[in-house]
């Protein structure tokens, strides 16, 4: 499909306040709340306006139709991807669009950041998934933690490609010393969905635990975030 101009002509295309009544979204949030709207009816009200001929609520049916109805799938499109995607939808309305989703993101971590105790590896990891579960390209995060293993802090400390990114073990460690950690947890991302670790992985965990125990900084476990799965170094006795 190919973009479209967000601006068609005036009164040719269907906005949320020429629907009829019983197809309104913001009506519908306000009499029954907003959790009573279906998935297509909130992107109605993120994108307010649709196309000639066609409600933004029948179109944003369609969007969610070439996602496999499937939210997660639209929110790891880039924003210059949703632009150039669907017809009715520029720029504007794909930031709007990404900011939504970064917003429930945020929510959902502070929400999980209050004095959080790792206890387990499915702790760390639902600290922290929602920071890469929906990425389309990978990156290394360290999760700083006290002596009682208290998550002090979590830093991402690279940023690749799709397939790969490169991680310095010197900003590893300086990032777990500069906080005074007594443990790190190790983070990253497959996008490709393959959670399993790699040999240039397992090289990279055992040079990372090295250097930081010449501070005395545990490295306590290594997670690999494949979407709303996770592979553990600690679990499968490889650290």
């Amino acid at each position: 499909m190919t973009g479209y101009s967000e601006n068609p002509p005036s009164g040719s295309s269907r906005r949320i306040a020429d629907l009829s009544d019983d197809d309104r979204p913001r009506e519908k949030a306000l009499a029954h709340g907003i959790r009573s709207l279906s998935n297509a009816e909130l992107l109605a009200i993120i994108f307010g306006g649709g196309l000639p001929g066609k409600s933004v609520v029948e179109m944003s049916r369609e969007i969610l139709s070439a996602c496999d109805n499937k939210l997660v799938s639209l929110a790891r499109m880039p924003i210059q991807a949703v632009a150039r995607s669907f017809r009715g939808i520029g720029p504007a309305k794909a930031i709007a669009l990404a900011a939504a989703f970064e917003l429930g993101s945020r929510c959902r971590d502070e929400e999980r950041s209050r004095d959080v105790t790792v206890r387990s590896s499915d702790d760390a990891f639902n600290y922290i998934r929602g920071r890469l579960e929906n990425l389309d390209h990978e990156e290394f995060w360290v999760m700083v933690l006290s002596r009682a293993n208290r998550i002090l802090s979590a830093e991402l400390v690279s940023r690749g490609g799709t397939a790969a990114t490169v991680v310095d073990v010197k900003i590893v460690v300086k990032t777990a010393v500069d906080r005074l950690a007594a443990g790190i947890i190790l983070v990253h991302n497959h996008p490709s969905g393959n959670r399993m670790p790699s040999v240039q992985d397992d090289a990279l965990t055992s040079r990372i635990k090295d250097a930081s125990a010449l501070f005395d900084i545990r490295v306590l476990d290594h997670l690999i975030v494949a979407g709303n799965e996770y592979f553990s170094y600690a679990d499968n006795g490889k650290i």
